[in-house]
């Protein structure tokens, strides 16, 4: 969520700031609804001052043995009206409330502008061996696309479309465990070399904890809910509303959750977590080439990693998460670049991101493996989740919070298949896979 100081004291940087990101904020219903807010609270505080004076009145009149009914007749009518006061504020702070919850976090300076992924800007790439224009050299061969090789080592997308529907996959024998290898593998490196603490976290969350990470209530529809066995003919029953839950769309919602409703000290920071979780998403509206295969699916693995840091150095952290996740991809011996995200293509809670996109030889071009944003202060802000700089002060101030993928396993599989096939369809096994996989080099 936005400051609202920045809003209240410099709204038309805000609103320049957002417009950049191709959102227009509504000003003037954020004003009408502020100046309600002040209206009501002025309103408020009049009669608690007039409280307090009706107060001292009486009691004086009492103490001097005077009729004091008339004064107390007045009194005792402003409770019923700062009753009818404090409805008025709690609704229109819930409009104000209502209205920030679905306004995107503003981009940093430094993130270009534009309107969609077209207008993204590369940064790097690395490719072992690059043809003339910095792509990785064509297979000598003709090139097999994943599903056709992992088909042949225990990739049943025809069983897993019979057993969920589209979009779902089910593993065995080879494949199952190169896909468990990756897994193993990003976790270990994550924890042991880049400083992460690893984490098992719930699969399930509630709408709050969505709120805090901003998947609710904007986007809503692209989650997967569930409500408990006999929930929904109970609540019919009893009058009673459903309690909604949600599968997780990233690890990144539970484990930035973690510090949710959290006072650090400065020895608590930076806090570094990774997770190996199943995602779930809806992937509404998309379809094409990805609508076949292991690109693009509503269950998928991912190994996540998230920070919370102090503000100051929060953009540092940023590079360094991003190095984390090409150091995955360098082990892996697979290509890929470096992008950053135009102002149009960025995550809603993000303030700058960068993709990194690995090359699939059969599509001939790169695809997105990982995505690394810096949310600054605009999901601490919706979980109130600050930090104490100094021991002993009163004054508390939100937490940076970062994310990104290290990396997402699906996609890792996809590219280790078609990058590391063989003339005869077999697939080489990356070197640091190798005692992962039990000593096999080589699945045929």
């Amino acid at each position: 969520m936005l400051d609202p100081t920045l809003l209240r004291k410099d709204p038309e940087t805000v609103v320049a700031r957002l417009a950049r990101r191709g959102f227009q904020f509504d000003l003037n219903r954020y004003n009408a609804l502020e100046a309600q807010r002040k209206s009501v609270q002025m309103q408020t505080e009049t009669l608690q001052a007039s409280r307090n004076a009706l107060a001292k009145q009486i009691g004086a009149l009492k103490s001097k043995g005077e009729d004091a009914s008339a004064v107390m007749a007045q009194s005792q009518a402003i409770p019923e009206q700062l009753h009818v006061l404090e409805q008025s504020l709690n609704e229109v702070q819930g409009q104000l409330t209502a209205m920030l919850q679905e306004v995107p976090n503003m981009p940093h300076e430094s993130v270009p502008e534009g309107a969609d992924s077209d207008d993204n800007v590369e940064i790097r790439r690395w490719v072992p061996e690059a043809d003339a224009n910095g792509d990785p050299k064509p297979l000598p061969f003709e090139v097999k696309d994943h599903v056709t090789l992992g088909e042949r080592i225990g990739l049943d997308l025809e069983l897993a479309g019979r057993l969920s529907g589209a979009r779902f996959s089910f593993m065995r024998g080879p494949v199952a465990r190169l896909n468990r290898a990756l897994t193993q593998f990003m976790l270990d490196l994550q924890t042991s070399e880049h400083g992460y603490t690893e984490c098992y976290t719930p699969y399930i969350v509630n709408a709050s904890t969505l709120y805090g990470t901003g998947q609710l209530p904007k986007f809503r529809e692209d989650m997967f809910w569930v409500t408990r066995g006999g929930a929904e003919a109970d609540a019919k029953e009893f009058g009673s509303p459903i309690l909604e839950q949600y599968l997780i769309s990233t690890s990144e919602i539970t484990l930035t959750n973690s510090v949710r409703d959290s006072i650090l000290s400065p020895e608590d920071l930076p806090v570094r977590l990774t997770a190996h979780t199943p995602c779930f998403r809806s992937e509404a509206g998309s379809g094409g080439r990805d609508s076949r295969g292991l690109i693009r699916q509503h269950q998928f693995d991912k190994v996540e990693m998230v920070q919370i840091v102090e503000p100051e150095t929060s953009y540092d952290t940023l590079e360094t998460m991003v190095g984390h996740a090409e150091h995955v991809l360098q082990l892996l011996g697979l290509p890929y670049r470096v992008i950053v995200l135009c102002t149009g293509d960025m995550g809603f809670a993000a303030a700058k991101t960068y993709d990194l996109e690995v090359w699939v030889p059969a599509q001939n071009t790169w695809r997105e493996i990982s995505s690394v944003s810096n949310c600054e202060s605009f999901q601490a802000r919706r979980m109130q989740a600050r930090y104490r700089s100094e021991p002993g002060k009163s004054k508390t101030d939100y937490v940076h919070t970062l994310n990104g993928s290290g990396l997402a396993v699906g996609r890792a599989l996809v590219a280790v298949l078609e990058n590391y096939q063989q003339a005869d369809g077999s697939i080489r096994v990356p070197d640091v896979l190798i005692p992962y996989m039990g000593g096999v080099e080589v699945l045929s």
